[in-house]
C-alpha cells in the first residue's frame, strides 16, 4: 500500500496512457479483423471468423490500388519535406543565434507569429494557382516546409545555443569559410536534435490529413489519410475495411516511433540541460 501511495502519479499516469492508446490500438486491430456484419456493431467482441487478411487485400486492391500510389505520394511528401526543413531550420537557427542584429526581434516575432497564427486557406490557395503550384506534390512540399518551419527552427537554436562558440571562432581562424564552419563543424554536432526533429515532422506530415485535402486535389494525388474516404460515405460505411486501412496507415509511423523514441527525449532534452 506503502508503495503505491509513493508511486501513485507513476499508476494514473500509466492508466490514462493505456486507456488513450493502447485500447484504440486494440479496438482497431479487433474491427480489422472482422466480417462486414459484425464490424457494423463497433464493440470488443472477439471475431467470430478472422478476415484479417482478406480485408487487407481488398483495401490494397480498392480502385486500383490506390493504397500503394497514395504510400508513394506520402513517402516523397515526407522525406522531401522533413530534409527541405532540417536544412533550412538548422542555417537559420544558426545564424539567429550567432549573429545579432536589429533585425532578429522583427524576426523572432514572425517565427512565434508562424507557430500561433492559424493558416489562411483561402489566401494560400490563390497565390499557389497564381505560381502554377495548385495540386502538385512539389507544391504541398512547400506548404509542409512552410507551415512546420517556425517550430524546427526553435529547435534548432535552442540546441545552438549550448555549443560554445568557440569551435566557430577556431574554424575560421584555420580558413574555413562559413559555409564549412556549418556543414562541417556545426551539423555534426547537431545530430541528436536533428534525429528528434526528423521524427517529430514526418509522423507529423505522413499523417497530415488536412493540407492534402485542400491543397493537394485531384486524382492520384490522395495521401495515405485520404484513402479513408474510400470505405465510408454519408449513408454506407465498410467498418471492417475502414479499420483495416486505419491499422495500414498507423503502423509506419508507430515503428519509427518506437525505434526513435528514446532519441526524441534526448534531443528535446539536449537544449535544456547542457550549459
Amino acid at each position: 500500500m506503502s508503495l503505491i501511495r509513493r508511486h501513485w502519479l507513476s499508476v494514473v499516469a500509466i492508466l490514462v496512457s493505456f486507456v488513450v492508446f493502447v485500447i484504440p490500438f486494440i479496438f482497431i486491430v479487433l474491427t480489422a479483423m472482422k466480417d462486414k456484419r459484425q464490424s457494423a456493431l463497433l464493440d470488443f467482441s472477439w471475431p467470430e471468423k478472422f478476415q484479417l487478411w482478406e480485408n487487407i487485400v481488398d483495401v490494397i486492391t480498392t480502385r486500383n490500388w490506390q493504397l500503394l500510389t497514395a504510400f508513394i505520394n506520402s513517402t516523397i511528401l515526407t522525406v522531401a519535406s522533413v530534409t527541405l526543413l532540417v536544412v533550412f531550420a538548422a542555417m537559420v537557427g544558426f545564424v539567429l543565434q550567432r549573429r545579432r542584429t536589429r533585425w532578429n526581434g522583427l524576426i523572432n516575432f514572425l517565427i512565434l507569429a508562424g507557430l500561433m497564427i492559424p493558416p489562411a486557406i483561402v489566401p494560400t490557395i490563390w497565390l499557389l494557382q497564381a505560381m502554377g503550384l495548385f495540386a502538385k506534390l512539389h507544391g504541398l512540399i512547400l506548404i509542409e516546409v512552410a507551415y512546420h518551419l517556425p517550430f524546427s527552427i526553435l529547435l534548432y537554436r535552442a540546441f545552438i545555443a549550448t555549443i560554445p562558440k568557440d569551435l566557430d571562432e577556431a574554424a575560421i581562424i584555420d580558413g574555413a569559410r562559413p559555409l564549412d564552419v556549418f556543414f562541417r563543424i556545426i551539423m555534426p554536432l547537431l545530430w541528436p536534435v536533428t534525429v528528434t526533429n526528423i521524427v517529430v515532422q514526418s509522423v507529423t506530415i505522413f499523417n497530415d490529413f488536412t493540407n492534402p485535402l485542400y491543397y493537394l486535389p485531384g486524382r492520384g494525388n490522395e495521401t495515405v489519410q485520404l484513402t479513408l474516404y474510400n470505405f465510408q460515405s454519408q449513408f454506407n460505411t465498410s467498418y471492417h475495411l475502414l479499420f483495416t486501412n486505419i491499422l495500414l496507415i498507423t503502423i509506419p509511423p508507430l515503428i519509427v516511433f518506437l525505434f526513435f523514441n528514446r532519441q526524441i527525449v534526448a534531443g528535446v532534452t539536449a537544449g535544456a540541460v547542457k550549459g
